[in-house]
């Protein structure tokens, strides 16, 4: 519990390298997390070679500690081995469909957060790479990753080299609904985010991107629907490619 309310994103790191145990032993850990089925359709990419990192970096849009940091994992839908597991003992397997990414999906973005809390554990750094996705189609290549196998997040690992403050979280009541669904109203919407706008942060993203809102800041910035539209094409692309858009 400690670990994960002291939770951290951590974008610099020493050079020290991750013992192959205590790798193994973080990895072992995120293979216990819940699986649809007990089916486990995800892979793990574990990358330390520095010429696979580079070529990495600009896929994540060249932020420093994807070369920075010892380990770079990449978790990925993969039905591949399942599938030829099926076909090996004289079963037709189905998984040529979204429903099935989406499964695959689940599946590794669970092993990803069981190994990010067993890693802060162990007194590691790490960092959720929100990229994994815009850019999937050129991670395929640069991993190997065959049909079947889709990218779905990335998540850096290493010895912190920085304490920053804990981010800011929006409160509990804005978060739960008790029995069903409650939609906000204004009121709700405004209590909710009363003290993410008042942070002296916001102000200070206000000021410099010259905007009103702090929302502004997310729709004409950070993630905009052109950008968006674009790159929900290279995914479903990626999809196609990889044998998972069977629809009939």
């Amino acid at each position: 519990m400690k670990a994960i309310m002291n939770h951290r994103s951590i974008r610099k790191y020493k050079s020290t390298p991750i013992e192959e145990s205590l790798l193994n032993e973080i990895l072992l850990a995120g293979t216990r997390a819940s699986t649809t089925g007990n089916m486990q359709v995800y892979s793990i990419v574990v990358t330390t070679d520095q010429q696979i990192k580079e070529q990495l970096a600009p896929c994540h849009f060249n932020q420093p500690m994807v070369k920075q940091a010892p380990v770079v994992l990449t978790f990925c839908a993969d039905f591949n081995r399942f599938n030829k597991w099926c076909t090996l003992r004289n079963a037709e397997p189905g998984y040529d469909n979204f429903l099935s990414f989406f499964t695959a999906s689940i599946d590794a973005l669970l092993v990803a957060q069981n190994v990010c809390i067993a890693a802060e554990d162990k007194g590691l750094g790490i960092c959720y790479l929100g990229t994994t996705t815009y850019t999937a189609n050129k991670i395929i290549n640069i991993l190997k990753l065959p049909k079947g196998v889709v990218p779905v997040t990335t998540v850096i690992l290493g010895h912190p080299d920085e304490h920053p403050e804990l981010t800011d979280r929006l409160p509990l009541a804005g978060i739960v609904h008790r029995e069903v669904y409650q939609d906000y109203s204004d009121g709700d919407i405004d209590r909710i985010y009363a003290a993410k706008e008042a942070l002296p942060l916001t102000q200070k993203l206000i000021e410099e991107n010259k905007k009103e809102t702090l929302a502004q800041i997310f729709t004409d910035n950070r993630y905009t629907k052109k950008d968006n539209v674009a790159f929900s094409k290279v995914l479903l692309e990626v999809l196609e490619q990889q044998g998972f858009m069977n629809n009939e």
